[in-house]
């Protein structure tokens, strides 16, 4: 079997908030969280969350990777990356190294992408 690592493993579920389920508080998780339901509050993990086309989540997130197909509100953190998939409906702060937004994607959000250190001055011997 090939390595993968930038394949999602959605399959290892830790956790799930199911369809017509309603949660508030502040949810922490080690492993994947798969979110169909109602969320509002704080979300924070290493790990991958995943928000399911059916998941209404209002909450600030600070996960590893988060992958989006329902409808978020608030600051989104990912150490990793976040992914907008095409029925996904984001409303906030995007805030990762890496951004993924699928056509068909709706954002009514500020985004930024911190990467690794991008040189801001002129390389040695160069001049501007």
């Amino acid at each position: 079997m090939k390595d993968r690592p930038r394949e999602l493993n959605e399959t290892k579920l830790a956790g799930l908030i199911d369809m017509e389920s309603e949660f508030k508080g502040d949810l922490t998780f080690k492993g994947s969280f798969r979110i169909e339901g109602t969320f509002k509050g704080t979300i924070t993990s290493d790990s991958l969350l995943v928000i399911g086309e059916r998941g209404k989540v209002e909450a600030d997130v600070k996960v590893g990777q988060l992958v989006i197909n329902g409808e978020i509100r608030g600051t989104l953190q990912a150490s990793e990356r976040i992914e907008v998939h095409d029925k996904g409906r984001v409303f906030g702060t995007l805030l990762a190294p890496t951004l993924v937004v699928e056509e068909g994607a709706y954002l009514e959000a500020t985004c930024q992408t911190k990467g690794g250190p991008r040189p801001s001055a002129p390389a040695a011997g160069e001049e501007s």
